[in-house]
């Protein structure tokens, strides 16, 4: 054997990666996405196999993908994209390296999986029923909720099923960009004649392919192509508002290879796919049983529900379920299988599993829908808990064996159904494998266990609302626990959902009302309102009534001449503070000489309801002492609480709060007494509707009117006194500005706000805005720290005799759900019937705070005007307030810059603890290529500066 051939044979991987090649290639290949592409070019001059691993198709296609924003042009490779997006120069004319001497086994499936093909997977007739020409009770019948078919015909009047090819949409929408789904967080979009011209080139094990849910938008034409198919027309989703509603339709074309991993749709609702182009394999199990190689997790704070999963080809990336799973399934384990073919629909039922293979490029669209055989699973999907979030999915699986044996015996001796919980379990998350107690590698072990996990999944489980509901846990509800960030819709659009259902759908509320004893406990809190009526004297309840209204955070109820709402929010120690701000509020208004006392409800009683030894009891509570519930508990109050006039008012909250800054969310004080201890109030209820239900009924007059209305009342609000600081604590506040005589209440303000700052980036990106990364990376530039420092020295030399304070009450919650409007009748009027509305009422004093002013324009102008600033303006001239008090001349850059009123309500808007960012660049979708906050500022803020 001569030198030549020794070298050929002999395996350069470890001479090449040194100490790094007791990693597996995979191992080297997952760190190298951590790089930056500079990074990944200068190690790929360190060695051969460093070569060879960096410039591997998947890893620049990661790289690309991470850093791509907005519409996507592929230049033939992702290597050749991503250098064109760093702004590098491709050398074309440099030839590829080639090495022997290296054989990867990870490296060679990966290739495979690229160059399949896919002709062996496709069949004629699968075991999917296919039926032509059902009608609607026969489908409502056999298959609503209860099992996938395979339906032709539904399409064959559609346009889409003679344009839709992958020509003819290149043709004509082939400069329009449409949403691109794939591994990144990075919302992607592709012109679709790019996104063709890199279909047709792609060679990756995990293509990019269309899924757009806003494809309506981007070419309206689509929708006049295609219709709903009789069979799926009810969708309860359609009564939420356009921005409220949750994604629900889908354009999808994809190459070949490309699809979707295995899942259960959003919200457990249903859907249908018709196919008008190509082949699509489908492959779905019935609701609780995991297809092998899925994992179930589910979050035990807030129920979130995700999903590991080898989805349609290969196991890393886009799953080589198919490859690697299917052969080892025993034929009674097999899915059910069909291939779609262009022109056929599919209906996949509520709580099903299904993976998707597109066997040749393809083109679709899908719709999801509520309905009232689905409503109730979409309800409990939306409920609080987690159990039964993952018994909704992994069936019994989810149920550890102590949870299992409890079930069995509550099933024979009728136990109730609290004992089904996971008291055992310290995990933040509850683990479903299917794969054996342990991960493993070894899929044939896997496979072989399959049928005996099965059986559990056989044994006892139904896919029925009433045996899925034995496993809520039924001390929660959705106005006390976390949401979880997976449900389809907002907590808020879930409970105006319940209540625009009941007014809508009345032939249908025992449905309804089911749905909402699920998602709301809403049986419990109407047993609450009965005994708050019946100790007071109030009329009962009728059938109309009996459900919570609106989208607020608290149950309240709306009947007769009265409004009563429950106090459950955050526990009772939240209750507490917001019920006693309040009425320590309307003490001070009923003593002061203000107008707005006319514009508020009045107050008709509040009290505290509570359940002890079986039975409801109420006392009624002013706010002026502590309720004898609590202080005959173990609860320990100090002096100053003791001694104060309202021990739950506004100084008392600032306090907590104070107290509980930086700290992870404590358990409620009175957690002891919180699943049976809720303050209330009631209020004379307001005649008319709220502007929310309004604000496409009203005329510009009536905004206008309702402009001055705000500015009126926001002027008299901030006017009113508020309690003088005397919490030892809060006064000390002012250590180390002595000289400024800085008003405590500001400094406790400041504080906040500098509280804030500290973990604003994890809270903007919690809540996933498009807020741009650039933009993200400039806050600590924007609010610099001393922006807190200069908002206190600006008001130094505040003059004593100006009109208001520098800090007020501030409402905070001013927004559409907060007005009430009164129908009139003007000069327009026909037979003496109103033709407008004019606003009577602000609603809601429980998120009171004491601070600046300006935040209190923040709702308004995002919420109610929708950034109007026409009305804007008119609200500020009704005002008559100056927006900033301090007369500080101080020549400081920065603190002048702290003067402005725009800068001051940028910053604030940064630093808000609700999701106000979001509003903004909903509002103005060009802030979403925004470059610099103060971008941002003069967009949205700007008009301030001038008044």
């Amino acid at each position: 054997m001569d030198e030549t051939t020794a070298f050929r044979q002999r395996d350069r991987r470890p001479e090449a990666l040194g100490s790094l090649s007791v990693l597996p290639d995979e191992t080297i290949c997952v760190l190298l996405e951590y790089l930056a592409p500079r990074d990944i070019a200068h190690l790929a001059c360190v060695s051969s196999v460093m070569y060879i691993l960096c410039n591997e198709e998947p890893l620049w296609m990661s790289l690309c993908l991470r850093r791509a924003k907005g519409p996507l042009d592929y230049k033939g490779s992702w290597k050749n994209t991503t250098l064109h997006l760093e702004g590098v120069t491709q050398d074309n004319d440099r030839k590829p390296l080639h090495f022997d001497g290296f054989n990867s086994l990870y490296l060679y499936k990966r290739f495979y999986r690229c160059n399949a093909s896919l002709d062996g997977f496709s069949f004629d007739d699968g075991n999917v029923e296919r039926r032509r020409d059902i009608s609607l009770d026969e489908f409502t019948k056999e298959y609503d909720a209860k099992k996938p078919v395979l339906l032709s015909g539904l399409a064959d009047s559609w346009p889409a099923s003679k344009t839709w090819t992958i020509d003819q949409l290149s043709e004509k929408y082939g400069e329009v960009p449409f949403r691109i789904s794939q591994r990144s967080p990075n919302k992607i979009s592709m012109k679709f004649k790019d996104y063709i011209s890199y279909m047709k080139t792609q060679r990756d094990e995990d293509p990019l392919y269309v899924f757009d849910d806003r494809f309506g938008e981007a070419a309206p034409e689509l929708l006049k192509d295609y219709s709903v198919p009789y069979l799926f027309q009810e969708d309860w989703f359609e009564i939420l508002d356009k921005e409220n509603r949750p994604p629900y339709r889908w354009l999808i074309v994809g190459p070949e290879r490309s699809g979707a991993s295995w899942h259960v749709d959003p919200a457990l609702t249903s859907a249908w796919n018709t196919l008008l182009c190509g082949r699509k394999r489908w492959a779905l199990y019935p609701p609780g049983k995991v297809p092998l190689g899925v994992t179930v997790h589910v979050n035990e704070d807030d129920g979130d529900v995700s999903i590991d999963t080898p989805s349609s080809l290969q196991f890393s990336i886009n799953a080589q379920w198919w490859l690697d799973y299917y052969p080892l399934l025993a034929d009674e384990d097999k899915p059910i299988e069909c291939t779609l073919l262009a022109g056929e629909t599919i209906y996949v039922p509520s709580g099903w599993w299904h993976c998707i293979l597109n066997l040749e490029p393809t083109v679709a669209v899908t719709q999801n829908f509520v309905n009232k055989e689905n409503f109730g699973f979409v309800c409990l999907d939306m409920a609080p808990g987690y159990q039964h979030k993952g018994v909704c999915r992994a069936g019994l699986l989810a149920v550890d064996d102590e949870n299992s044996e409890e079930m069995e015996e509550e099933e024979t001796h009728g136990e109730d159904d609290s004992t089904l919980s996971y008291s055992d379990l310290t995990r933040k998350e509850k683990r479903v494998r299917m794969n054996g107690e342990e991960e493993t590698e070894n899929h044939e072990e896997d496979a072989n266990g399959v049928s005996k996990r099965y059986n559990m999944w056989k044994n006892g489980f139904s896919y029925d609302i009433d045996f899925l509901s034995k496993f809520l846990d039924k001390e929660r509800d959705h106005y006390n626990f976390p949401w979880s960030m997976g449900n389809s819709v907002g907590q808020r659009e879930m409970r105006g959902w319940l209540s625009k259902l009941w007014v809508l759908k009345p032939e249908l509320r025992n449905l309804i009302w089911k749905g909402a004893c699920i998602a709301l406990n809403a049986e419990k809190w109407l047993r609450c309102l009965e005994e708050v009526c019946t100790f007071h004297n109030l009329p009962s309840v009728t059938e109309d009534e009996k459900l919570p209204v609106g989208t607020g955070s608290n149950p309240v109820y709306l009947f007769s001449d009265y409004a009563v709402k429950l106090f459950v929010e955050g526990g009772l120690e939240q209750s507490m503070y917001g019920l006693g701000t309040e009425l320590e509020f309307y003490d001070i208004l009923g003593r002061a000489n203000s107008s707005l006392k006319s514009h508020i409800p009045e107050v008709i009683a509040s009290g505290i309801l509570y359940f002890e030894n079986g039975s409801y009891k109420v006392v009624p509570w002013d706010g002026k002492r502590i309720p004898d519930i609590l202080t005959s508990s173990s609860l320990n109050f100090d002096a100053s609480m003791l001694n104060s006039e309202f021990p739950f008012g506004i100084w008392n909250k600032t306090l907590l709060q104070q107290r509980n800054k930086g700290k992870p969310p404590a358990p409620d004080s009175f957690g002891s007494l919180s699943s049976h201890v809720w303050p209330y109030i009631i209020t004379q209820r307001c005649k008319g509707k709220i502007f929310a239900q309004l604000r496409d009924d009203l005329t510009w007059s009536d905004a206008q009117n309702l402009a001055t209305f705000l500015g009126q009342q926001l002027r008299n609000l901030h006017q009113l006194p508020y309690p003088p600081v005397t919490r030892p604590e809060l006064l000390n506040a002012n250590e180390g500005h002595e000289e400024l005589k800085i008003p405590p209440e500001w400094k406790v303000f400041v504080d906040d706000l500098c509280h804030k700052k500290k973990d604003v980036t994890n809270r903007l990106e919690n809540w996933g805005n498009p807020i741009p990364k650039a933009l993200m990376n400039k806050i600590d530039e924007y609010i610099p720290d001393e922006f807190f420092v200069d908002l206190l020295h600006v008001f130094k030399d505040t003059d004593a005799g100006d009109e208001t304070k520098p800090c007020t009450w501030i409402h905070s919650d001013v927004m559409d759900d907060n007005i009430h409007m009164e129908p009139y009748a003007d000069d327009d009027s026909v037979d003496g019937q109103h033709s407008s509305w004019r606003p009577g009422h602000i609603l809601d004093f429980s998120d009171l705070s004491i601070g600046d002013p300006i935040f209190d324009l923040i709702p308004i102008h995002l919420d109610v005007f929708r950034g109007d600033t026409d009305l804007f303006k008119k609200l500020l001239e009704s005002y008559g307030l100056p927006l900033i008090r301090s007369k500080s001349a101080a020549a400081d850059s920065m603190r002048k810059k702290v003067l402005s009123p725009s800068y001051r309500t940028m910053c604030y808007c940064i630093l808000h603890e609700d999701n106000v960012l979001g509003a903004m660049f909903s509002i103005w979708d060009e802030l979403r290529t925004a470059e610099s906050w103060e971008q941002v500022e003069l967009t949205a803020w700007s008009f301030l500066n001038s008044y």
